[in-house]
């Protein structure tokens, strides 16, 4: 008969109920399979669960006062990326993404672990906060809760729950200003702080030309930016990115999802109002084009984004036909909980399909890891015949070109269609070799110039004379053409 659960224990079991979904659905992003997927969850809770003991018995002991550690979500899921690591270093990386693989065996994985001091700034500056605030940051933007229900698992004064998000959105941004201030750097970064952080205060604030063409080229002054400006709906990609690293963005855009088939899209909150319900949504980045300038895979892109008036988008550390982006909660309403893992063993089970972002360039691939490819989306409008897989009906495409820098773009594709659809797939093919970097609300697959995106679990059926919407990250060269040739379900869409 098992012993029966002590204090600590029953905490720790209500600590997994709470965060397990987020942490599985890193880890799946982090796989080549959903089993794995399992495993890689539960080594790392229970590595988590062991490094949140080790702080709270060195808070006891009075040792260590002044090293402060992440709140719970974000501890667990750089967990899952030490656990992934140590999968790689002792033989099992071929269960983890390639994508995956190849980050962790480079230079950007060293940061996350090398010196504090070169250790991305979103990061020093989360660890650097109390634990509640830092916890009341985390939910609020990457998690993108509404903030009614931040203010219930907080235990926070509902009456001033909007207030306190701006005090602790001030604090993020003072901690990594410091933070930037104390790290290492030449000449001409250094000549940048005072002017940086000026120019990140307010929303009315011309950048310099010379400061933008700074922005570009280095990625620590960029980083720094996207922390430091609270305005523009940035911060959310930035604490991602920067806590987080390979995967940030596509995981953040699941927590999005999965928060929207939770609560449901756009739900009112009539206890907060305007500005809670905007807060509850701060992490809806992607859709936006507001991306601020977190990204790595383009540091051109962080620079365009800090002009004035620009809507900058961006994409993570993605290439074309790598894994998806996919945005399908992993452990959505319904799912039943496994049960707490030991601290010191971890047990593997089953889970839903794995899908995973691409982080940098894979010579396998995602198709190799038995996974569908993240893609970009059409830009054009048409009227075609398009239905289900034996009916054909009018639909039509909408491409729109949300934001575009020197060597990347955002766009969504937007397809309404006359009959009822049980799933879907929406083809269309570049003109200037563009490739798609990464993909959200549908997994991608891109053969030279021919894309298909193919829906998503959640977002398969379509009523008549309803949308369907998904959006994506490409990079082009030269020129960026809109796409042509639309399809759906295989019938072609003519137009202009």
């Amino acid at each position: 008969m098992p012993d029966l659960p002590t204090p600590k224990d029953a905490a720790e079991a209500a600590l997994f109920s709470e965060c397990w979904d987020a942490v599985l659905s890193y880890a799946d992003l982090c796989t080549s399979g959903s089993t794995a997927a399992n495993q890689l969850a539960r080594e790392a809770f229970a590595l988590g669960i062991r490094e949140a003991r080790a702080a709270e018995d060195g808070l006891a002991r009075g040792a260590g006062r002044r090293a402060s550690r992440l709140p719970r979500i974000p501890l667990l899921l750089t967990a899952v990326r030490t656990t992934a690591a140590a999968w790689e270093a002792r033989g099992q990386g071929h269960k983890l993404d390639p994508d995956l693989r190849l980050w962790l065996n480079s230079d950007k994985a060293a940061r996350y672990v090398g010196p504090p001091l070169s250790r991305p700034i979103a990061l020093r500056g989360l660890r650097d906060m109390q634990e509640p605030d830092a916890a009341l940051l985390w939910l609020a933007e990457v998690e993108a809760l509404p903030l009614h229900a931040v203010v219930r698992r907080q235990g926070l004064d509902p009456t001033a729950a909007v207030e306190e998000l701006n005090q602790v959105r001030g604090l993020f941004r003072d901690r990594c200003h410091r933070n930037h201030l104390d790290t290492p750097m030449d000449a001409e970064c250094r000549s940048y702080v005072r002017l940086l952080d000026a120019v990140t205060r307010s929303p009315a604030a011309d950048t310099p030309p010379d400061l933008s063409r700074h922005l570009a080229t280095c990625v620590e002054c960029a980083e720094a930016a996207a922390c430091l400006r609270l305005h523009g709906g940035g911060l959310p990609a930035a604490l991602a990115q920067g806590v987080i690293g390979w995967g940030g963005l596509a995981y953040l855009e699941r927590r999005r999802r999965a928060a929207e088939v939770r609560l449901g899209p756009g739900r009112p909150d009539d206890d907060e109002g305007t500005a809670a319900r905007a807060a509850g949504n701060r992490a809806r980045v992607l859709r936006g084009g507001m991306l601020a300038g977190a990204v790595l895979v383009s540091v051109v892109a962080l620079a365009v984004s800090m002009m004035p008036g620009d809507t900058g988008g961006g994409g993570g550390e993605n290439v074309a036909q790598g894994n998806p982006a996919d945005s399908t909660p992993v452990a959505g309403p319904g799912s039943v909980l496994p049960s707490a893992p030991p601290a010191t063993s971890a047990a593997p089970s089953s889970s839903a399909p794995s899908a995973s972002p691409s982080g940098t360039p894979s010579a396998t691939g995602g198709a190799a890891a038995g996974k569908p490819d993240p893609e970009p989306q059409g830009t054009s409008s048409a009227t075609a015949g398009a239905g289900g897989s034996e009916d054909t009906a009018a639909c039509e495409v909408t491409y729109d070109l949300v934001n575009q820098w020197p060597d990347g773009f955002q766009a969504t594709v937007t397809v309404t269609t006359a009959v009822t659809l049980d799933t879907w797939r929406v083809a269309w093919s570049f003109r200037d070799g563009q490739k798609v970097d990464q993909m959200w609300d549908a997994s991608v697959a891109q053969n030279g110039s021919r894309v298909t995106a193919t829906a998503a679990d959640y977002n398969r059926s379509v009523s008549a004379n309803g949308t369907l919407t998904f959006g994506f990250l490409a990079s082009w060269q030269n020129k960026n053409s809109a796409p042509y040739a639309f399809t759906l379900n295989g019938q072609t869409c003519t137009g202009s």
